[in-house]
This record gives structure tokens, sequence and C-alpha cells, in this order.
């Protein structure tokens, strides 16, 4: 059995791309194993709320120290890493905003990546005193982008902030192999972007396949169009 933890960062609904391939892969997968949990997180239309100083105090208080004030404080970021803790596979749907993640979404990766919970802080590893808690993840990036250009060797490579954000956030939540299917040129509304959007489909069933028949993958990317 597995648990799929299901994100939507867009606040778009029907016209959003990233949400139609978020979708396709959600059913592309039940289709096969349609037993495995699925649990759906919105955080587009009802984003997590921002971190603020009451939020940072809450977390670094002892747990039975904590006030009420406090732990209402933190009850959201509770909720989403409790969600996260039961998924075996991350299934992200996000547009890509101004070259970064949309503001809730950050807010998301802000309220799940916290000391004690998903990784620990350790002075005696030297530079690198953090360590993730979780382990085994595998995350699978939908994104839709309005140029193109974006991946390695691409015209906009180093411009590209949200999946290098987002693959470098994720090993905090114990993501071990990442997969991406993204759709490019939707600001040029060109018959480029319709091959991309094609493109993007058509590796949705094929990325549900692989990971379906080894659950061992090794890491690897999956890119559509031609970013």
């Amino acid at each position: 059995m597995t648990t799929l933890l299901h994100i939507d960062a867009s606040p778009r609904g029907e016209r959003s791309l990233s949400r139609r391939l978020s979708d396709r892969f959600v059913e592309a997968w039940r289709a096969h194993r349609p037993s495995d949990t699925v649990i759906a997180r919105d955080v587009g239309r009802n984003p997590p709320p921002i971190t603020t100083e009451l939020w940072i105090g809450s977390v670094f208080t002892a747990e039975d120290e904590r006030t009420d004030e406090q732990r209402d404080a933190i009850k959201v970021s509770d909720e989403l890493i409790a969600e996260l803790e039961r998924a075996d596979l991350i299934v992200l749907g996000t547009p890509m905003y101004n070259y970064g993640m949309p503001a809730a979404l950050k807010a998301w990766f802000d309220n799940v990546i916290r000391i004690g919970k998903t990784f620990s802080f350790d002075l005696e590893r030297g530079d690198y005193p953090l360590e993730p808690i979780m382990t085994g993840k595998t995350l699978v990036i939908l994104s839709s982008r309005g140029e193109f250009g974006f991946g390695p060797g691409g015209v906009r490579e180093d411009m590209n902030h949200l999946e290098t954000h987002i693959r470098t956030c994720a090993r905090y939540l114990g993501v071990e192999h990442t997969h991406l299917i993204a759709i490019d040129y939707q600001e040029f509304g060109d018959e480029r972007h319709e091959r991309s959007i094609e493109e993007a489909y058509a590796a949705v069933p094929q990325l549900v396949e692989q990971l379906q028949s080894s659950r061992r993958s090794t890491p690897a990317t999956v890119t559509s169009g031609r970013g």
C-alpha cells in the first residue's frame, strides 16, 4: 500500500495547467492501484499561515512547556507534518511564479520544515548540522511555466528558482528521489505550448508506470517541452 500526498499550489481552478497535470497523475495512479490512500492538500486555495514571531517561539519551546496560544499557533503546522509523515509519494502540482514558488507553497514548506519534526540540528556534525528525520520518500513535481529553457543547459537555467528551491527543501522532508514533468511556453500560447502540453500529458502515465513497477527506482527527471 502506498500513500500519496497530493498538493496543489495554484490558486486557479480549471484553467490551471499544473492542477490538470497533478490530477492526471493521481487518476493514472489510482487506475492501477485503487486501494492506495490519497491525502489531498490544496494550498493554492487554502494557503497555510505564514511564519510569525509567535510561531517561531512556539516551535523552539519544549512541547510540555508550550502555552495554549503557542499550541494554537502551530496547530496547522502539526497537521501538515502529520500528513507528510504518512506519505510515501508527494505529488506536487505547482506553477512557476516570478521564477520561483507561489507564496502559498513557500508557506507550506515553512510550516513543515521544522526542527525536531522533519530535521534534527547538531553542531557536532560540523558545518552541516542539519539532517532530515524522515527518509525514503519520492517527490513528483508537476509544473507549468510561462517561458521556456529552464532545464539544465537551457537559456533560462539560471532563472529557475522553482524546482531548484523545491529540491533543496525536499531533502529535509525525507525525499530521496525526485521526478519532474513540466509544461512550458504558456505565455506564448503557440504551437510550442500545445506540443509541450501534449508531451507532458503523455509523460504522466509513463512516469506512473515507472514508479509503480519499481518503488526503489533510482533518481530521475522526466521533462517535457524544451525546458
